[in-house]
């Protein structure tokens, strides 16, 4: 186990320990030079051989706590140190280097950047510090060390930056004397009393994230729309990405950066969503509870914060301006997104956001960057210090005009921006990019502290967990306010320029490659056409057009987004699964395959049906009948006819052709449905009409069928009115013979047995043998005998 040593105190000043360390060094170093070699300084080959040797051992410095010390504070620092080699580390100590001041950015950096022990420009162990004895550490195996320090105690003769090394001195089975086997390096910052001119420092916070939601809806009326995957909720829930970010930034001085994409995709989930489940059905999304929970962190932490809002599914400027800004149409869509960005904000969490600010990837800039960057409306760009560079020896204001001065470049400090890019996870490296951050700060304050200037931070744009805690780490450290303020980005924006700063737009040949190599191709712009094309003649036939516009226009402006950078293969399958979903529902409103007909008179109606699969009716279509051979057949008299189409949704219409055939043959026809601008829709549909040729004998046939039957028909009227003449004739004779006979009897009265000639007969006198011939036709039916 590592010992801690006793704390040699003095009664000497902490300016005097260190006078009199820096005269040891100055006259005692070239007395050990010229013992040790020629005269002269260490040669850069001893520096070389230090370095590799003081690799050996691996140094971690995993806290270091205060950052930002201040008079009557103890330092602690923790950490491990690790035998890399494959032989024993004996007699090592762990030693506190404290470097005199830093002047300048530059220094800073370059010692950041070192790796080993240099011999010619890295500080000797503190002296009076507390050190950590090792007897022994195997290969391959690690101890712990710890130091505390007071203030007092490091040597600060003055506000500036100092350099902090951690280092283990011991030997080798190959080497029986003292060397550095390993060392790392950190920054302390230090400012007793408030600085005079205080630095503006304006923090962004993204809210940030990829696409997952499709282009398709649910047949319900609310259409409840359909996620792509459910790994945003892993995001949203407690510790995740998105969730940390809140939780984190609710207490931070910053001004929250936010895609409108996000919060309509979360807003979604809180309302009830869809996901898809590989096949044809969708599975009813489990995170709605996760959603309501993260919306309503969110509302509570910006109150009383700056909100920026980006273009609507944070569209790749670089690759639109590269590659798609010459495909028609690519434009329009930064423009919608731009406008619907502050609508989205508003509605989702009640408060404004500021629209007019374009963020490239990485801030890179050139000419047609910033062109296609405000040509939706925004007269901002955040662009950083590495693409727009001031060749200057301190740190300007961020703001500034930027080309004909139409456009404001706010220029994000490049070293600070990118402070948090790598691996936060382990401690060490979240300790010493922590330290960095607020050492490289101050020193922007030191360079002119007669002067106030502006800088802004824009950090990667999805930071992960441990980088968000690391950023939440370096912004509490400057909580103290003793060198700089917070500011919002807006303001930032409105800050006075220093006229020594740049004001001219890079190149293009100045543009990263390593940026352009993950840009959006033209092939992905040429496929968004493809998809606004369809959406564009689909649109025109529905009655309720919005219900497809928006998801689908939502979608094409997520086939945008920066996030599908490096990502080309997910990017290209997202854009073929929104076209095929539309076209399968273009294909809704078809026509129905007809078969072959037949006609064998001069004209004849040809029916074409319509089928509408849709949910919503559809309207302002024409069905076009075509003849390809009109001498042959026309439609309505001419060689093609229109019609109009309305169909309400599920329902099919028969369109109904008046067709004139002149001489017999086949004769193709061309069914097609058209919008009622003229565009195609849809396939066209053929089919073929044969016309049979039509005889004067077969005409003469018909005419002699029909004669004869009319004739027929007139001969069976006449006989029937003919016996229903006679039936009556006969019906009125009867009567009047009746009533005389009845007369006659009444006035003679009977003389005997006989009946009288002409009377009636009685109903007991025999029939006669033959009845009386009548004069009269046979009626129908009747028999006479001749």
């Amino acid at each position: 186990m590592a010992e801690a040593a006793d704390i040699q105190g003095t009664g000497a000043s902490p300016a005097r320990r260190w006078l009199r360390r820096t005269i040891t060094v100055a006259f005692g170093a070239p007395l050990l030079a010229g013992l040790l070699q020629a005269p002269g300084a260490a040669s850069p080959a001893v520096a070389a051989e230090d370095s590799t040797v003081s690799k050996t051992v691996d140094v971690s410095l995993d806290t270091l706590a205060p950052s930002v010390p201040v008079e009557g504070d103890t330092v602690t620092v923790t950490g491990t140190v690790t035998n890399k080699s494959k032989k024993a580390v004996t007699d090592a100590t762990v030693n506190l280097r404290v470097g005199p001041r830093m002047t300048s950015r530059s220094e800073i950096e370059q010692v950041s950047g070192r790796t080993g022990y240099r011999s010619d420009s890295d500080p000797a162990p503190l002296e009076d510090a507390p050190t950590v004895k090792i007897p022994r550490l195997a290969a391959g195996l690690s101890a712990d060390f710890s130091f505390s320090v007071p203030v007092a105690d490091l040597g600060f003769d003055e506000a500036g930056v100092y350099q902090l090394g951690v280092s283990l001195t011991g030997q080798t089975p190959d080497q029986g004397y003292d060397r550095v086997l390993g060392i790392e390096r950190t920054f302390l910052p230090y400012q007793p009393e408030a600085a005079k001119k205080k630095t503006q420092l304006t923090y962004l916070w993204p809210l940030i994230s990829s696409s997952h939601v499709s282009a398709e809806t649910a047949t319900d009326d609310q259409q409840t729309p359909v996620f792509e995957d459910d790994e945003l909720a892993e995001e949203l829930r407690p510790g995740g990405r998105l969730d940390q970010l809140v939780s984190l930034g609710k207490d931070l001085p910053v001004t929250w950066v936010i895609d409108p994409d996000l919060l309509a995709t979360v807003d979604a989930m809180a309302n009830g969503y869809r996901v898809k489940d590989g096949g044809a059905l969708h599975v009813p999304g489990k995170n709605k509870a996760v959603a309501e929970q993260w919306l309503n962190s969110l509302e509570r932490a910006i109150q009383g914060h700056k909100v920026v809002a980006l273009p609507f599914a944070d569209p790749d400027l670089a690759s639109l301006a590269h590659h798609g800004k010459d495909v028609p149409g690519s434009l329009g869509h930064l423009q919608s997104a731009t406008d619907l960005a502050g609508m989205t904000v508003e509605t989702v969490l009640h408060v404004e956001a500021s629209t007019d600010f374009a963020w490239p990837v990485d801030g890179a800039v050139d000419p047609s960057i910033v062109a296609v960057a405000t040509s939706a409306g925004a007269d901002k760009v955040i662009a950083r210090s590495d693409s727009v560079r001031d060749d200057l020896a301190y740190t300007p204001t961020a703001a500034r005009p930027l080309g004909d001065g139409s456009t404001t470049a706010v220029v994000s400090d490049a070293v600070l921006s990118t402070a948090f890019d790598g691996d936060m996870v382990r401690s060490e490296g979240s300790t010493l990019a922590v330290q960095e951050f607020l050492a490289q700060s101050l020193a922007i304050t030191l360079e002119q502290p007669q002067d106030q200037r502006s800088v802004v931070v824009a950090p990667q744009r999805m930071p992960s967990v441990s980088q968000a805690q690391a950023m939440a780490t370096a912004l509490h450290g400057l909580s103290g306010k003793r060198w700089s303020d917070p500011v919002d980005l807006v303001a930032a924006a409105a800050a006075k320029p220093d006229p020594e700063a740049s004001t001219r737009v890079p190149s293009a040949s100045r543009y990263p490659k390593k940026l352009r190599a993950r840009e959006l191709p033209v092939q992905a712009f040429r496929d968004m056409k493809t998809t606004r094309d369809e959406l564009d003649d689909f649109k025109v036939i529905l009655e309720l057009p919005e219900r497809v516009v928006t998801p689908f226009g939502n979608a094409i402006d997520r086939e945008m987004s920066v996030s599908w950078r490096g990502e080309a293969r997910a990017a290209a399958i997202y854009r073929t699964d929104v076209l095929d979903y539309l076209q399968t529902l273009t294909k809704g409103v078809q026509l129905v395959d007809k078969s072959d007909l037949t006609l064998s008179g001069r004209s004849a109606t040809i029916p074409v049906t319509v089928q509408n699969k849709l949910l919503q009716g559809v309207n302002n279509l024409v069905l076009r009948l075509t003849s390809t051979n009109k001498n042959r057949l026309t439609v309505n008299g001419e060689g093609f006819a229109e019609l109009p189409v309305k169909i309400n949704g599920g329902h099919s219409q028969s369109v109904k052709f008046t067709a004139s055939a002149n001489v017999n043959g086949q004769v193709p026809m061309i069914a097609q449905l058209y919008t009622e601008d003229g565009t195609p829709y849809g396939q066209p549909m053929t089919f073929t009409v044969k016309v049979s040729e039509i005889t004067p004998t077969v005409m003469l046939v018909i005419a002699g069928g029909v004669l004869l039957l009319v004739l027929a028909g007139v001969r069976m009227y006449s006989q029937r009115k003919r016996v229903a003449a006679r039936n009556a004739e006969a019906e009125a004779a009867e009567a009047d013979e009746t009533t005389d006979t009845a007369t006659d009897e009444a006035a003679d009265g009977p003389t005997g047995d006989e009946p009288s000639e002409g009377e009636p007969e009685q109903p007991s006198d025999p029939t006669p043998d033959t009845a009386s011939e009548s004069g009269d036709p046979s009626g129908p039916g009747e028999k006479v005998d001749r």
